[in-house]
Order: C-alpha cells, then structure tokens, then sequence
C-alpha cells in the first residue's frame, strides 16, 4: 500500500509542476497578461495620435483657417494689412 501512496503523491507532484512552472502553465500566463497590458498601453497612445491627426486632416479639408494657421506658424505668413511683430530675447544670443 505505501508504493500507490508514493505514485499517487509523485503524480500530484507532477501535475502542480505541469500547471505553475511548464511550458504554458500560471507563469507564461502571467508574463503574457503583463505583455498584453503594456501592448494595450501602447496602443491607447497611438490612437490618441490617430485621433489628433485626422481632426487636423479634417480641418485642413474643411476650411482656409487651419492652413492660414500652419502658414503662418510655420513659415511666417503675413496677410494684407497685418502688422508682424518679432520679438528676440537677448539672453539666449
């Protein structure tokens, strides 16, 4: 009777290995869900990015402001009329 007892604990032995530490088992679940949260992360950054681009792309279809508004930021447009004012600051020079 005591060698079914020892197959029956070396058994048990085996299968809690097979379920926390194999290939498959508690510990690449965990490493997995840990993978998918920083993948989610990730992804939440990039479709806030998306979003931002295609307002931006919608106003540059739908009206003259956003581009009067990107001519002037960055290549310094000055319309009719307007009066263009620059300031330095002496510090940095």
């Amino acid at each position: 009777m005591k060698w079914v007892t020892w197959v029956l604990v070396l058994a048990l032995g085996w299968f809690q290995y097979s379920l926390w530490l194999s290939k498959g088992g508690w510990r690449d679940m965990w490493q997995l869900e840990q993978q998918v949260a920083q993948q989610q992360e990730t992804n939440h950054g990039l479709q806030m990015r998306n979003h931002a681009l295609a307002a931006e792309v919608a106003d540059l279809a739908s009206g003259e402001a956003a581009i009067a508004e990107i001519a002037r930021v960055d290549l310094g447009y000055v319309q009719n009329g307007e009066i263009y004012y620059r300031f330095i600051d002496l510090n940095t020079h």
